[in-house]
């Protein structure tokens, strides 16, 4: 279990973080209810998707069942690279990040999974419930993904004379996303930042006939 238990540790941290979130979300809050935490800027804003992270979306229910056989894919390739990662002892920040993008995975793929089973429909006028007694909203592979976090960071109008959009409502950043999108984001950011260090290779070395290490 050496190298695992931090890595396992940030993965059920997150996964519990998000799916607490999202359960209470369900069961206390109606389809775009909404919450101002710090006034237009930071709110706690209901809404569902059936795709991708951020709310983008495929179409249809092939396109949601596509989906969601792709993230069961995903995860088992990002599970098997964790794994080798941490048995061949790659650098630590590496792995954290790559847990952090896993987890994040792992816990949209519970809303697509089993959702549409274990909860009823969250509406514009009444809550879900867990473990309805006519069933769940949807079918297995089919549920939607929860999403609350909503940054409005900054809001106006475009000006006149832009081309198309002149005289449009503009707001940065409208796309509405939750705790499992923001782990994944954070773990590419953060290998983005640091793939020197993390994928640095060693220089190769030759030797000359005075047995001396010349350098490539």
């Amino acid at each position: 279990m050496k190298g695992f238990t931090k890595p396992l540790f940030l993965i059920i941290g997150t996964l519990l973080l998000d799916q607490i979130l999202k359960f209470w979300i369900k069961l206390n809050m109606t389809l775009g209810q909404e919450f101002h935490i710090i006034k237009d800027r930071v709110i706690i804003h209901f809404t569902e998707n059936n795709g991708m992270a951020f709310g983008l979306e495929l179409g249809g229910e092939t396109g949601k069942l596509a989906l969601s056989l792709f993230r069961i894919i995903a995860i088992i390739a990002i599970a098997y690279g964790l794994y080798h990662m941490i048995r061949h002892k790659y650098h630590r920040g590496l792995i954290m990040n790559v847990s952090l993008i896993f987890a994040g995975a792992v816990g949209n793929i519970i809303d697509s999974v089993f959702y549409g089973v274990i909860f009823s429909e969250s509406t514009w006028y009444t809550k879900a419930a867990l473990f309805p007694a006519e069933g769940g909203y949807s079918s297995f592979l089919h549920g939607k993904v929860v999403d609350m976090f909503y940054f409005p960071i900054i809001s106006g109008n475009f000006p006149s004379w832009l081309p198309l959009w002149g005289g449009q409502d503009f707001v940065f950043f409208r796309p509405v996303f939750n705790l499992a999108d923001t782990a994944i984001s954070v773990g590419v950011i953060l290998i983005l930042l640091g793939q020197k260090r993390y994928f640095k290779e060693d220089i190769p070395s030759t030797t000359n006939f005075n047995n001396e290490i010349v350098e490539d």
